[in-house]
């Protein structure tokens, strides 16, 4: 009996120190909670890792055309150690390329979001980023003709070449038909590019006949309030087409998603909207920087390649500068969405037009440069005839691969009257 007794009081003993104890390690129970705060804040930063690194290698590493990116830092190096504007020049050149193939990329993955028609004029607008930055670097450095003659061979080359690849490929992939695109909606694009070439056209030939009221500065006049109107016509084009008539723009679009439901389920984003976004801005930035280059290496490039600057304005800078609308075009040729293609190559070219030039304008106005729409008559007479010559191909609604080798040979022309051409002694340099 009493050592069950004293087992008794043992076990009490030790049921009231565990208590005690658990009462004095109560407390700890914080830092454990802390501790569980911890795991969770370092697995949320381990996702946004892993989803920082797959963003990175869906952008950077999957098209083989980014092994032309260290062209661009290497252009800046060459800058800073030698005087050689040729190799700066051409470094640059192949360094805004995959960029702004990139710009066209993460567009297309921000549209999965807007919709196609919102989808559509983004490409457009971001497609012509690359050149829009070009000539306001330009226009700050007082060439002028240099931004003209780049955002005219930025139309031309949409408007032939882009336009014409793209039918070609499409008519080859396509060729047991005739490929049909939104009619409709080409006639509107046609006819604010020939108010462009109004725009255009008026200072020129009031220049060159010399029937300005104030010689040198009428002209100019003129170009600053044809801009305003210019810019007031694209926006209500902005309003007709996002608004007032967007059935106008995707009548053949949806057949064609009916028709091609399963082309359109393995199309599905591969970056968020924010992360589109933010490529968007990241690649617009480096743009901006190698343009800089770029733009002050173009007349030393002249001399050493032994190229006319208006061939290097007219040739060279767009085609790098429409790598995106290049590839995009072909794209959505080949898989016979043909609305897309003109929105692209097109649109892009009537928002230059309408939107890119009379902005410059405007802003060479807020400078003080005497920016204006007088493009020369020998620009200004190659970008009327490549708008009736596009227009035309347009009018029947329908396209194939002969349509697409003509424009290129168009294009092909127009590149070799540039290369030959200088500006006369009185134009604007």
């Amino acid at each position: 009996m009493g050592s069950e007794r004293e087992d008794l009081e043992i076990e009490m003993e030790t049921l009231v120190g565990s208590s005690q104890s658990a009462r004095k390690t109560s407390p700890i129970e914080i830092p454990h909670n802390l501790a569980l705060s911890n795991v969770s804040i370092s697995w949320t930063l381990s996702r946004l890792l892993e989803r920082l690194w797959k963003s990175v290698k869906v952008v950077i590493f999957t098209v083989k055309i980014n092994l032309l990116l260290p062209f661009g830092p290497m252009s800046i190096i060459l800058h800073y150690l030698t005087k050689n504007h040729g190799l700066v020049f051409s470094f640059s050149l192949i360094g805004i390329a995959p960029l702004a193939e990139r710009l066209g990329y993460a567009t297309e993955q921000l549209a999965f979001y807007t919709g196609p028609t919102v989808g559509g004029l983004l490409n457009a607008t971001f497609g012509n980023a690359t050149e829009m930055i070009i000539a306001i670097y330009a226009l700050k450095n007082g060439m002028i003709r240099v931004v003209q003659q780049s955002l005219l061979g930025s139309i031309l080359s949409n408007m032939l070449l882009v336009l014409g690849c793209a039918f070609l490929a499409g008519g080859i992939v396509h060729c047991e038909k005739d490929q049909v695109f939104n009619k409709a909606a080409a006639v509107v694009n046609s006819g604010l590019l020939l108010m462009a070439v109004m725009g255009l056209l008026f200072p020129a030939v009031l220049h060159f006949t010399h029937s300005e009221v104030q010689y040198g500065e009428s002209e100019v006049s003129l170009s600053r309030f044809s801009s305003c109107v210019m810019l007031v016509a694209y926006a209500s084009y902005l309003v007709f087409q996002l608004k007032s008539h967007r059935n106008l723009y995707s009548p053949i679009d949806e057949e064609e998603r009916q028709n091609e439901d399963d082309l359109d389920e393995v199309e599905v984003p591969e970056l968020g909207q924010w992360e589109a976004i933010s490529w968007l801005a990241f690649l617009t930035i480096w743009v901006s920087i190698l343009s800089e280059y770029l733009v002050n290496a173009i007349e030393g490039a002249s001399d050493s390649l032994n190229l006319p600057v208006s061939f290097i304005s007219v040739i060279l800078l767009p085609i790098v500068g429409n790598a995106a609308e290049h590839a995009s075009a072909i794209m959505f040729a080949m898989k016979d969405k043909l609305d897309i293609t003109l929105g692209v190559a097109i649109g892009s070219s009537t928002q230059i037009s309408m939107f890119v030039i009379p902005f410059c304008v405007v802003v060479g106005w807020i400078m003080g440069k005497r920016m204006d729409l007088n493009f020369q008559l020998f620009e200004t007479a190659t970008l009327f005839i490549t708008v009736l010559v596009v227009a035309f191909m347009l009018q029947e609604g329908t396209t194939n691969y002969f349509k697409g080798l003509m424009l290129i040979l168009c294009y092909l022309i127009v590149a070799a009257s540039f290369f030959v051409h200088v500006d006369p002694p009185d134009g604007n340099v």
